[in-house]
């Protein structure tokens, strides 16, 4: 069965509402022979007359004033469809976004990003979720409405992503710590017990091989899954701890933090989703929040 021309609707919609073949050609900007032929194509692809001639003017058949309602809404309902999509009324919004993020990205950035969707669209729910891996699947499955973090090479190439913030990785001692005062050198970081964060139990990464590079090993006393576990061990002990700057900022209250006495490769933190909620304007709003809150918080330099 062939796909019926779907315009045939509009002129349907046109033709029952003015009850005239040259009114509707007149409102559809139409010649009287064009409208004729295309009530003749509506004839036949509906196998009624639809409007027969009654005096001097058309009188629509049973089957027309059957169809007349129903046409019309499908008009108007494709006329939404096709139409751009408004901007939300974020005060009469209510939707709850998914976020899955670090430990560290919530306490730093949690709080000011709550208060701004809250004052912005009271009805909006952020639910934080914990990032146990960096696969793709809660964002392609939709569990995830956005995520943040650095792109990985298992990062799903399709995912749209937006940088957010520049980052590095610092050491981190509890005050009172021998590091805590005079010159850090390569060879005294280097001296320390060590707390590793991999979420793979890796014992080993970038500042090994940045030791490595300058004929220096260091020791590791544990491995921990994130960097708040990293930095709640180190307050409590002589273990040295190594994290983000800036995505440990309130969790370091207290502590000395001080710049690795070597180079190491910056780190980009991303947002990150799916391309089926690229056009969402509610998603379009969140990500912008997302992109300002990051951009506004100010972190000191070491």
């Amino acid at each position: 069965m062939a796909t019926p021309d779907f315009n045939l609707l509009v002129t349907l919609d046109v033709l029952l509402a003015e009850g005239s073949v040259a009114g509707a050609a007149r409102r559809l900007r139409l010649s009287p022979s064009a409208m004729s032929r295309a009530l003749a194509r509506l004839r036949e692809t509906t196998g009624d007359p639809l409007l027969v001639r009654a005096g001097r003017g058309l009188v629509p058949t049973p089957r027309a004033i059957e169809l007349r309602e129903r046409v019309s809404q499908l008009v108007l309902d494709s006329e939404a469809v096709l139409r751009p999509v408004k901007k939300p009324n974020l005060k009469k919004l209510v939707r709850t976004f998914t976020l899955r993020t670090s430990e560290g990205f919530v306490e730093n950035f949690g709080p000011a990003l709550v208060a701004r969707v809250s004052e912005q669209a009271p009805g909006v729910r952020l639910c934080f979720m914990q990032k146990p891996d960096k696969g793709s699947t809660p964002l392609r499955d939709g569990a995830v409405d956005l995520e943040t973090g650095v792109v990985h090479a298992t990062t799903g190439p399709e995912l749209r992503v937006q940088a957010l913030f520049q980052d590095r990785i610092i050491g981190v001692v509890r005050a009172g710590h021998p590091l805590a005062k005079g010159k850090i050198t390569p060879a005294r970081f280097a001296a320390g017990r060590h707390i590793v964060v991999s979420r793979r139990g890796l014992a080993t990464g970038l500042i090994d091989d940045a030791l490595a590079s300058l004929s220096l090993q260091r020791s590791v006393a544990t491995i921990v899954g994130g960097f708040a576990t990293a930095l709640a061990l180190a307050r409590a002990s002589d273990l040295v701890a190594s994290v983000p700057e800036r995505h440990t900022g309130n969790l370091r209250d207290g502590m000395h933090s001080f710049a690795l006495p070597f180079p190491t490769p910056g780190l980009t933190v991303s947002s990150l989703w799916h391309p089926r909620l690229h056009a969402d304007p509610a998603h379009q709003w969140l990500r912008g929040c997302v992109r300002d809150v990051c951009a506004g918080a100010l972190f000191p330099n070491l």
